[in-house]
């Protein structure tokens, strides 16, 4: 008897234990990050299968071309954020068949451009992989935002010189969860959460919560974006505890609201002016981004410049509009 009740106290010993970690682990931890507002640093992928050219159903803008290009087509790759805007010119100016896939047709299996086949005038090796593509010279014109310095190093590194043509604007923006009661801050209150000065959201007129800066990964183009924006201040290690307090996140206006969707998050308007594209053209918006047509200088296909002046034609202006993006001029 004495025996089992010694079994008894050890079991319910052993079950007060665990209920008490329990809870421990729940006030520190899972109910604070029940409501977080930290979805907002979950990124996605874009789904390529929307802008593919040359298939009706496609997400892409369409005009009536005064041009049409036959032969010596260029490769054209890009940035995720890019790609209705560079597939919608393979779709405008290219012929059917110019796009062509391993197999024979897309599938979804394709995280970054896996599907194009080698012949492909239109590839998608994102960011980081395209800049490497353009220096090698496997691509003739890359859709992409400013480079980074480790980029810029590699063609240097190479003996490469890339051409840089603003083809476009887009607004650079920050985003939260749409629950978080921050709806504005200031180009200075952005930099200084990021820099490691502010780490609490109550400090920025917000909910007592933990700030989690989330970055992006080291030469795409959202990353190189905000390296420039923090104009040579460091971008500060922010603490473990983060992960339980509230996120912040950056990318470019489009790829946020026309293409991702997110519907959990929100776009924050700096020094009080919101990133939509009237403001982005007016340049009312503090932080706006020129996005480039790249090429290399030694490249000796002649449609490359015959095919940029169409792009900032007003007919190449007219499909960047209508991709959602913001034309130059």
């Amino acid at each position: 008897m004495r025996k089992l009740t010694r079994q008894i106290l050890s079991l319910v010993a052993v079950f007060l234990v665990f209920a008490l970690f329990n809870a421990c682990m729940y006030f520190l931890l899972t109910g604070r990050l029940a409501n977080n507002f930290s979805d907002a640093s979950q990124s996605k992928m874009i789904d390529v299968a929307k802008y593919l050219p040359h298939v009706p159903e496609s997400d892409l803008a369409r005009i009536d071309p005064s041009m049409k290009l036959t032969d010596n087509l260029p490769v054209l790759d890009g940035a995720a954020a890019l790609v209705p805007v560079y597939a919608a010119i393979v779709d405008n100016v290219y012929p059917e068949g110019s796009v062509t896939y391993e197999g024979g047709s897309f599938s979804d299996d394709n995280y970054y451009g896996e599907n194009f086949a080698e012949d492909s005038k239109m590839q998608y090796k994102n960011t980081v992989r395209g800049y490497q593509a353009i220096v090698d010279g496997t691509t003739d014109i890359l859709f992409c935002a400013a480079p980074s310095e480790a980029q810029k190093a590699y063609a240097a590194e190479k003996n490469v010189e890339l051409v840089y043509v603003p083809v476009g604007l887009e607004g650079f923006v920050f985003f939260v969860n749409e629950n978080n009661p921050v709806s504005d801050l200031t180009v200075e209150q952005i930099r200084d959460i990021y820099g490691g000065k502010y780490t609490n959201w109550a400090e920025v007129g917000g909910a007592d919560r933990v700030i989690n800066p989330v970055t992006r990964l080291e030469g795409s183009g959202s990353q190189s974006a905000m390296d420039a924006f923090m104009q040579g201040r460091e971008i500060a290690r922010k603490s473990p505890f983060a992960i339980t307090g509230a996120s912040i996140g950056f990318s470019f206006r489009y790829y946020m609201d026309g293409m991702v969707g997110n519907e959990s998050v929100k776009m924050l308007s700096l020094n009080g002016v919101y990133p939509s594209a009237e403001n982005i053209q007016n340049g009312t918006y503090p932080i706006i981004a020129r996005f480039y047509a790249i090429y290399r200088a030694d490249n000796d296909n002649e449609n490359i410049p015959v095919l940029i002046d169409w792009i900032l034609s007003e007919e190449g202006q007219t499909v960047i509009e209508k991709s959602g993006y913001v034309r130059i001029q």
